[in-house]
């Protein structure tokens, strides 16, 4: 039997002009594509790079709770860092939101348009298959 695969999203999930979902639940794992600094409708919202680590998270904390997960559920992130001179900042901001042990992570730094300074996706695993 093949797991079920669902797109899950609800009305306040911020959305992309982009081809892709931001969500999709195979079982109990959950795939969410990268979150940056946005408004509920799509337009990047420009900060300092504290602003939008702390945009991006929140609208990933939205993404994964149209999923029937939270942040709590994470086992990996991928990282994306305009300015390698954000690093310091990004490592203490990214400990507000995650706990040790830790996700597995990745982290990027010089490969965002000049428009982001910070994007981030992950990998989820919940207790049921939803």
């Amino acid at each position: 039997m093949h797991p079920s695969v669902s797109y899950p999203r609800q009305p306040d999930t911020p959305v992309s002009h982009l081809p892709f979902s931001p969500a999709v639940r195979v079982g109990n794992m959950v795939f969410v594509s990268g979150q940056a600094s946005v408004d509920a409708t799509g337009k990047i919202v420009s900060d300092s790079f504290e602003g939008e680590f702390r945009r991006s998270v929140e609208n990933l904390r939205k993404v994964l709770q149209s999923a029937g997960a939270d942040l709590a559920h994470v086992v990996q992130t991928r990282n994306y860092v305009r300015d390698a001179e954000d690093l310091p900042l990004f490592n203490r901001l990214y400990t507000e939101y995650f706990s040790a042990p830790y996700p597995a992570r990745t982290t990027i730094t010089g490969c965002l348009s000049p428009a982001l300074r910070f994007e981030l996706e992950c990998i989820a695993v919940t207790e049921s298959a939803g």
